[in-house]
């Protein structure tokens, strides 16, 4: 696990795949990072890797991870995603083993330290309570639970609180300090609302917001809801 960054819950997780890149891109990022400052929610934006250094230098408070990135070193390798590279454009860390991009299990492994080694944080996606085991032992920074059939179907089962509860308890019992987000079948403030009640640290979304009439709209909505989630949980918490 790298050391150098800490990420506060709650925290938002914007994918924005291969929908928007350049331009339109940078400025749904800078809406990110307005919002992240207005309402104290720590955001992580996940852009195409050319567009890391473009994302990268205007953001004050959104963190900047790239989409993927290869294991191996300095030297041959094209058409690979180089650690240092992906450092050296400013990013933050970087997310692993997607659903669209996933990794055996060992290439997964030598690729999260490979980040350690050279100051990336990592988000690495899990497709169920057993991934999610297997994952915390390699020790990330965050592990992202969501069920590949739940993604971009705006969807999520009423057993949610239950999955999250159990996913939260056997990472943390492995490794306490690795944070937990559950995301996918996200498209609206309440979806997000009912996840953070229900006891997840994150979450995120690309379809409810890239796809949605008014993105930028839908994003503050959405970390609206982070906020309003949250602050409920501290008042139960507090036996308020």
């Amino acid at each position: 696990m790298y050391q150098g960054l800490t990420i506060t819950p709650p925290f938002f997780e914007i994918g924005p795949k291969a929908y928007l890149y350049g331009e339109k891109m940078l400025a749904l990022a800078k809406h990110a990072d307005a919002l992240s400052e207005k309402f104290q929610v720590q955001i992580i934006v996940t852009p195409q890797c050319v567009d890391i250094r473009l994302l990268a230098q205007e953001m004050k408070r959104a963190l900047i991870f790239a989409q993927h990135m290869d294991a191996l070193g300095v030297g041959r390798g094209v058409g690979s995603v180089l650690p240092e590279a992906v450092k050296a454009a400013g990013a933050t860390g970087v997310l692993l083993n997607h659903a669209e991009k996933k990794l055996p299990l060992d290439v997964l492994q030598r690729t999260i330290k490979r980040a350690d080694d050279v100051g990336l944080a990592t988000i690495v996606c899990a497709d169920n309570l057993e991934d999610a085991a297997v994952i915390a032992r390699m020790e990330p920074n965050i592990i992202i639970a969501e069920s590949p059939q739940q993604i971009g179907t705006g969807k999520r089962g009423d057993d949610d609180q239950q999955a999250i509860t159990q996913i939260n308890q056997i990472v943390w019992d492995i490794n306490s300090q690795i944070r937990v987000l559950h995301g996918a079948g996200i498209s609206c403030g309440q979806d997000v609302y009912n996840v953070i009640a229900g006891g997840a640290q994150g979450t995120g979304s690309t379809s409810g917001i890239i796809l949605a009439k008014d993105p930028f709209a839908m994003l503050e909505e959405m970390i609206s809801a982070v906020r309003a989630a949250w602050d409920m949980r501290r008042v139960i918490d507090a036996g308020g």
